[in-house]
């Protein structure tokens, strides 16, 4: 699994929640991809940061949680989907004004169960480039990775 080089910055220019020695927050997120090659975005529920804001699915790894653990836990929780095999892919660390945040990404092919949104969110099943907006910062990078890997030249988001 390859990771980050240096921190994504989002919204560089609003200050940090906790300074600069703030912990580092473990985030699993699944990338979920159908057989025809598009992926699933979920926007941010209504009374998150980033509300209305579209990103990949997941969450906070808790105390004692593996990433694919905690995978399998929100997955079913926020979508409602149980998950079968987990390829970790890429990390990345987005400094949001926020949290700092290390993003976990994992690309699942195999689950089982219909979507349902149980936070209040929506959900699109997309291909690049992709049609919702606004897309979360710590998503881009992904898009980028898609891009790389399909060979894809257009813009990614």
């Amino acid at each position: 699994m390859s990771g980050d080089r240096q921190p994504l910055v989002a919204h560089g220019e609003r200050p940090r929640e906790g300074g600069a020695d703030r912990r580092e927050v473990a985030v699993a997120v699944g990338v979920l991809i159908r057989s025809d090659g598009d992926f699933l975005l979920t926007s941010r529920p209504p009374g998150k940061v980033y509300a209305g804001y579209w990103e990949f699915p997941g969450g906070k790894v808790e105390a004692g949680e593996s990433v694919e653990q905690a995978l399998r836990r929100e997955l079913l929780e926020e979508i409602g989907v149980t998950i079968g095999a987990v390829q970790p892919w890429r990390t990345q660390l987005v400094d949001y004004p926020h949290a700092l945040v290390r993003l976990h990404f994992c690309k699942v092919w195999d689950w089982a169960g219909e979507l349902h949104m149980r936070e209040g969110q929506t959900f699109a099943w997309q291909r690049l480039p992709v049609e919702v907006q606004p897309v979360l910062p710590g998503t881009v990078p992904v898009l980028a990775w898609f891009a790389e890997e399909r060979g894809f030249a257009g813009a990614t988001h």
